[in-house]
């Protein structure tokens, strides 16, 4: 049976859609090394290089181990919950200006007749993602993540989804279509130009490694912005490479305090939404006249 969706339309004002990375894109470390695999009596590189070895040895997708390893290992040790994955994601640390950046990106948006929306496409895990402040404060549209499904006493039994580098794009298209329903197979049909909620142009990716490439490919190659953000203390030899590779069209610390690289650059790229915004929306109106002038032959 399928059960009615609702999809979002196109907006009067144009929509610039935010779209993050989480892992040392938002946070400085990946979240599962910020409490939950100590808790489980692990050392963080060795449950890594177990977590690959389990992928490589068995043909599987390295989310899906990860996860596996997740539920292995708590076994004897704690309840795999919702809320115990919450509560873990409550204590992973966020790069500077990240608590305030959501709102403020939105009113100056808001300032300039753009709506900012923010979405995250994450390889982590969507529970400990809601469970962060930023995420209860309301700061995403949808989060977009790898997720477990939980039986009738809520512990963790099985994946529900695993994103990897490649299908994450397919979450660049529901969110061009306004689809964002993961069990929403409208996001395959066709939409004439005049439907489609965020054209690509309208969209920013922001990421830190390798595992991003598919996305900021597809970003940049409809005329949308790619940004490599990259920690400070680690030096920004990863971006520096994805923009020599055109991988990426600009680079910043993963800074996101107000006058900051990534602040200046978020508001430029705003400010050009805006503009261009004003002449898309002229041409089409110029289009959509022309085309209705035309009369059949007598």
């Amino acid at each position: 049976m399928n059960c009615p969706v609702s999809r979002r339309t196109r907006e009067e004002l144009p929509v610039l859609a935010i779209c993050y990375d989480f892992d040392k894109t938002l946070s400085p470390d990946n979240m599962q090394a910020q409490g939950y695999i100590q808790d489980v009596g692990c050392d963080v590189q060795r449950f890594w290089e177990e977590s690959d070895a389990l992928a490589h040895e068995n043909g599987m997708d390295s989310n899906l181990a990860y996860m596996f390893k997740m539920v292995e290992e708590a076994e004897g040790n704690l309840v795999l919950t919702r809320s115990a994955l919450e509560s873990y994601g409550a204590k992973v640390a966020l790069y500077p200006g990240v608590e305030e950046w959501f709102e403020r990106i939105r009113d100056f948006g808001k300032q300039h007749s753009v709506k900012v929306e923010h979405y995250i496409l994450s390889s982590g895990l969507k529970e400990m993602i809601e469970g962060t402040s930023i995420a209860k404060a309301g700061a995403f549209e949808a989060i977009f993540a790898s997720s477990f499904y939980f039986n009738h006493r809520g512990t963790a039994k099985w994946p529900a989804q695993a994103i990897n580098y490649t299908n994450k794009t397919q979450f660049l298209f529901r969110i061009e279509k306004g689809v964002l329903d993961v069990n929403d197979h409208g996001v395959n049909e066709y939409f004439t130009k005049d439907k489609i909620r965020v054209p690509f142009r309208n969209m920013v990716y922001l990421g830190d490694s390798d595992t991003d490439i598919p996305c900021m490919k597809l970003v940049n190659t409809y005329g949308g912005h790619s940004i490599g953000v990259y920690d400070p203390a680690s030096g920004r030899d990863k971006v520096l490479r994805l923009l020599r590779e055109n991988r990426v069209r600009y680079i910043a610390p993963a800074d996101y305090r107000e006058g900051e690289q990534l602040d200046s650059l978020l508001k430029a790229i705003i400010l050009k939404t805006s503009a261009n915004e004003v002449l898309e929306r002229r041409h089409e109106q110029d289009l959509a006249e022309a085309f209705a002038e035309i009369t059949p032959d007598a």
